[in-house]
């Protein structure tokens, strides 16, 4: 083999025909995130919800699936697409994607932006602390990042509102029977049930029927209980179902497995979840303001979160919720889409 195969490699590869796409990817608590840097075009609009509807509507959405999908992704896969910010004083904006179409917040991808923002040089890093401010489509999300030698240890966010928007309630799920929920806002709407009394272990070797148990109560419960966000309709849908359960460490206050989208299983405590929880736990005056609690993850990482301040949001109770968690950087990545692959824009196995 030739001495330089590796560098005469690299410049063939650059050289092959196709649509380039180049993504750094990191996993906060095992959830995977792949941000797209560069693209052939982005999705466009003159605010961020606009830019989500571009991205769903338009051609930009056969880049999800490329990069989502199999062979480049999984069924679990997530992702994010940096685009310029809108609100003055924000570093930049963040649209969402995962295997049906694009979140409203996700929790998980603020704080591994925050720790790419300070270590990829995207805003000047500020020790010990840094501010990055990030416009997402349910709002504006201020993050702060614990910033160490150059390096973010971990990262903060304070969340847009969260409240509850329905306790105590009922639905009638096939092969479950009948099921208590309440449903809880975070960023993105969630039904919350007791994984005991669905008969659920939130454990590694379970994912099939917790995913299968998930879909089936959101399907149910978005039946039931139509879903009306108080300030933008494009937020008002119910994002998935959230199974608490008993930690496994007992200095942890609980366990969340969140079942998202079309059946994918979050490997973090989930974000925007974790919000909505301290949401339901501080309506129920089961949790104070500033009281800080520790929820895992299915793969037993942790969320720190508490409430920051309650307040009133188009009427309604409802809180601003902080979340703490740390991510780190798995790969860089420039994908291709080969004219003439047939399996160019991706597939699913379940």
């Amino acid at each position: 083999m030739n001495a330089n195969w590796r560098k005469s490699s690299l410049a063939c590869f650059d050289a092959l025909p196709g649509e380039r796409i180049v993504a750094i990817d990191m996993h906060t608590a095992g959830e995977p995130l792949r941000i797209v840097l560069d693209a052939p075009f982005f999705p466009h609009g003159a605010d961020i919800l606009a830019r989500r509807r571009d991205a769903s509507e338009g051609p930009w959405d056969r880049f999800r699936r490329v990069l989502m999908f199999e062979p480049r992704g999984h069924a679990d896969m997530y992702g994010a697409i940096i685009t310029a910010p809108v609100t003055k004083g924000a570093s930049f904006g963040v649209l969402f994607m995962h295997n049906e179409g694009y979140s409203t917040m996700c929790g998980h991808a603020i704080i591994a932006l925050g720790k790419a923002a300070v270590e990829l040089g995207w805003v000047q890093a500020v020790e010990p602390e840094t501010v990055v401010q990030i416009d997402a489509p349910a709002g504006l999300v201020t993050a702060r990042v614990n910033v160490r030698e150059g390096r973010a240890l971990s990262v903060r966010f304070a969340n847009v509102p969260s409240y509850a928007a329905t306790l105590d309630q009922t639905v009638a799920v096939p092969g479950l029977g009948d099921v208590r929920f309440d449903v809880g806002y975070g960023g993105a709407y969630y039904a919350f049930v007791d994984a005991t009394s669905v008969g659920l272990q939130l454990d590694l070797d379970n994912g099939r029927h917790i995913a299968a148990a998930g879909m089936a109560i959101k399907h149910a419960v978005m039946d039931a209980l139509p879903i009306h966000h108080p300030e933008f309709a494009d937020l008002g849908f119910l994002y998935g179902t959230i199974f608490i359960g008993p930690a496994a460490d007992p200095r942890h206050h609980s366990r969340h497995v969140c079942v998202f989208a079309d059946g994918g299983i979050d490997r973090s405590p989930t974000g925007t979840g974790v919000s909505a929880r301290l949401a339901l736990l501080h309506a129920r005056q089961q949790i104070a303001v500033g009281e800080w609690i520790a929820i895992e993850s299915i793969t037993g990482e942790t969320f720190g979160g508490r409430v920051l301040e309650d307040l009133k949001y188009h009427g309604m109770p409802a809180v601003i919720a902080e979340v703490e968690g740390s991510a780190h950087f798995t790969g860089c990545h420039t994908f291709l889409v080969e004219p003439g692959d047939p399996l160019a824009q991706g597939f699913l196995v379940r």
